[in-house]
């Protein structure tokens, strides 16, 4: 795995063979950050990275520029890796969390400049993430949010939809924040939420 650009571009981090997450290719994530820069500039933005698996998308935003990246993982190992890979990094803006994803949607009252999700394709509840991102106003006015999924997905009916990249088998919809959400009172909660979520 390694960064594709930035002040960290050209790391390489060893991903452990015994992991059953599947960083997103580094032919896909080249190409929708190349996208992307249309849509935002990362330089002292915020962001979530939801189900981040390796940690790739949370490096690749934090060599960007990003001032803070809430990282989001359940699994124990990979949560740990996502670590080890921050403090060979370190000092560093981010704000690795253990913890349920949709416990945390639901929870969080920070909002975001940008947010990056890649759930397993099989998981029954996939359709519904745009959904739930948009209800708890996660995101900031003129916000974007870019959604990994199947093949099998199509979401160009949804309200914020934007557009649909196809690299590989790999598929992003991508999604824009057309109204001003309301003003959040803890700009901080994500970090409070680590407290809860960590074991």
């Amino acid at each position: 795995m390694r960064i594709i650009t930035g002040k960290y571009k050209g790391r390489h981090f060893d991903i452990p063979r015994s992991f059953k997450a599947r960083p997103t290719t580094d032919f896909a994530k080249e190409n929708i950050f190349n996208v992307l820069t249309g849509y935002i500039d990362f330089e002292d933005a915020t962001a979530l990275d939801l189900f981040s698996g390796t940690g790739s998308i949370t490096l690749e935003l934090l060599s960007r520029g990003c001032k803070q990246v809430v990282s989001v993982e359940a699994d124990r190992d990979h949560y740990r890796f996502i670590c080890e890979c921050l403090k060979k990094l370190s000092p560093s803006p981010a704000l690795p969390i253990r913890g349920d994803v949709f416990r945390f949607v639901k929870s969080c009252r920070q909002q975001f400049d940008f947010i990056f999700a890649d759930p397993p394709y099989a998981l029954q509840e996939l359709p519904k993430i745009p959904d739930l991102i948009f209800e708890k106003n996660l995101l900031k006015e003129d916000g974007v949010f870019v959604f990994e999924h199947g093949k099998n997905n199509d979401f160009s009916k949804h309200p914020h939809f934007a557009e649909h990249r196809q690299y590989g088998s790999v598929n992003f919809s991508i999604f824009k924040a057309t109204a001003k959400p309301a003003e959040s009172d803890s700009p901080t909660v994500a970090g409070e939420m680590s407290d809860a979520l960590n074991p």
